[in-house]
């Protein structure tokens, strides 16, 4: 993804980036299910998904986030709001509940929309927190992550 800024240089944004990789991994394996029609395939990498935004968003909404809301108070607003109905579509499609029609091309849209949400926020937000954020701002992020810690499963394949 984005190496144009350097904000990768910074273990907070490196960490999500990395975050950032691995979804948009398992997005492809959802695709890859989802176009040859084995709705059950679509299960196993949507709940991996599923398993990361507890603490990215953590760190995002309880970190990066607020440092920045002062400068881009709408447009955070709009990615939190993005967060609520991404994370609303995985907890569904990681339930195990019977599913119904619309669910696997609601998932293929919400993935489509998680996908945009994430270029928005490497192209955006991870650029303009490395231009603003003070010393002491990056060690608060920092603080959020070490709480949150790194629930991830790692992509397979």
């Amino acid at each position: 993804m984005c190496e144009y800024c350097g904000c990768q240089s910074l273990t907070a944004i490196d960490e999500l980036t990395r975050e950032h990789d691995a979804v948009v991994h398992l997005i492809s394996h959802v695709r890859d299910a989802h176009r040859d029609g084995d709705v059950d395939r679509m299960a196993e990498p949507a709940r991996r998904i599923g398993g990361v935004p507890e603490p990215h968003t953590e760190v995002e909404e309880h970190g990066l986030f607020p440092a920045l809301a002062d400068e881009f108070p709408e447009q955070l607003a709009a990615l939190e709001e993005e967060h609520r109905r991404i994370e609303a579509v995985l907890a569904e499609a990681g339930a195990g509940a019977p599913p119904d029609a619309t669910r696997p091309d609601r998932l293929i849209r919400t993935l489509d929309l998680l996908r945009l949400h994430i270029l928005r926020e490497q192209d955006g937000v991870f650029p303009a927190a490395l231009a603003a954020l003070s010393t002491e701002q990056w060690e608060a992020v920092e603080a959020v992550r070490a709480r949150a810690g790194t629930r991830m499963e790692q992509p397979a394949g």
